[in-house]
């Protein structure tokens, strides 16, 4: 049975930091709009799953990343996503501690417009979660705190953000989607809409260095909640500017 301490699981971020795994809110190729995070544990486990909804101009659609880090993480693709066994394996190997899954809540591409990075000025609609929604109006992205450059030519960008503000719950994992990664016998103990995320831009600024870590490290390894005292969250999308913009 993994060893189930602190340490241990700060380490695993860690590590997870260093290879690029562990969330970076200022990706530099990813315009932040949402994220959520979840602490599991099982009786000899622990897993803790980020939910980063956003744009990325290279994908050319919104989509939902959920990463998960664990003690027993369970990997979504088969050898037969691979080209060999040996391929497969090594897969296993890096990935031992953590997964990356994508999806895809927003599932028409009808709302685009062709030419770029902005939204159809004749689109009214999109298809979330198998229901028409209309596009954010005009009052929405004001609500949201997005002030448009060019209210004629919407960015895919700022509607994904005003999106995340009117209908959060759906742009953000379902159970299903949240648990893609873990064992079944995994019961959830936190979930967090805000929490104080280090800038894992900077190599020095690890998981292990954040105050807010260290206390959901002892959540995990003890399963009281209390231990968890959060300060003020910093996860809204207008913390992070620099996200986006390579």
């Amino acid at each position: 049975m993994p060893v189930l301490s602190r340490d241990s699981i700060l380490s695993i971020l860690d590590e997870g930091s260093r290879a690029f795994v562990f969330p970076m809110l200022d990706n530099g190729y990813v315009y932040l709009a949402a994220s959520r995070m979840a602490l599991f544990r099982s009786p000899g486990d622990w897993a803790i799953t980020f939910e980063i909804f956003g744009y990325s101009p290279r994908t050319g659609m919104p989509d939902l990343n959920v990463t998960t880090f664990g003690s027993a993480v369970r990997p979504v693709k088969t050898v037969a996503d691979f080209a060999s066994d040996e391929a497969y394996r090594a897969f296993l190997a890096n990935n031992e501690n953590w997964q990356q899954e994508f999806f895809h809540p927003i599932e028409d591409q009808e709302w685009i417009d062709g030419d770029g990075d902005d939204v159809d000025p004749a689109a009214a609609h999109l298809i979330l979660r198998g229901a028409e929604v209309p596009l954010p109006s005009r009052d929405d992205y004001a609500r949201a705190g997005i002030a448009l450059a060019d209210p004629a030519r919407v960015q895919i960008a700022d509607m994904s953000r005003a999106l995340a503000f009117t209908h959060r719950n759906a742009v953000l994992a379902t159970n299903a989607e949240r648990r893609a990664c873990l064992p079944e016998d995994m019961t959830q103990l936190l979930l967090l809409d805000d929490w104080q995320h280090p800038d894992v831009c900077d190599p020095e600024a690890l998981p292990s260095g954040s105050e807010a870590f260290r206390q959901l490290a002892d959540v995990l390894v003890s399963q009281d909640t209390a231990l968890y005292r959060p300060g003020p969250g910093n996860t809204h999308w207008s913390n992070w500017p620099d996200g986006g913009m390579l």
